[in-house]
């Protein structure tokens, strides 16, 4: 395991995620989560008896992130708008965004376009003929 240094994304896994915050000076972590919208605890409770994940930051950007984290205002927890990615990186990074959310968006967007075409009736009449001239042939 990567030691951290404050400024610098931890993470651990939670269930299919990663639950993500940023080490402050003191070795604290500044998080998200639904009940108790952006807060700071310590690196136990956040570990909750999982493996911490280090994403190492670059000096001056942990400087800037530390000092934003410094005159930070708690927001609350908002799935699509505000988790923990989203808090972490506009602490970090300056924007709020959430990749793994992203993915997860994307991935459950191909699977309904799949699943609405395989339904298609057109399509399953041409996939049970193509299915039975198989099946004649061998």
């Amino acid at each position: 395991m990567t030691q951290h240094l404050p400024g610098d994304i931890v993470s651990r896994r939670k269930g299919f995620v990663m639950h993500k915050g940023v080490v402050l000076r003191d070795g604290r972590i500044l998080h998200n989560t639904p009940f108790r919208g952006e807060h700071t605890c310590s690196e136990e409770e956040f570990r909750a008896g999982k493996r911490l994940h280090v994403s190492r930051v670059p000096l001056e950007t942990r400087r800037q992130a530390l000092h934003k984290a410094e005159r930070h205002e708690p927001r609350g927890y908002n799935l699509l708008t505000n988790n923990c990615e989203h808090t972490a990186h506009r602490t970090v990074h300056g924007r709020a965004e959430s990749p793994q959310l992203k993915s997860w968006a994307a991935g459950i967007a191909v699977g309904a376009v799949t699943f609405a075409l395989t339904r298609h009736p057109a399509l399953t009449a041409a996939g049970y003929a193509l299915g039975r001239s198989l099946g004649n042939k061998f």
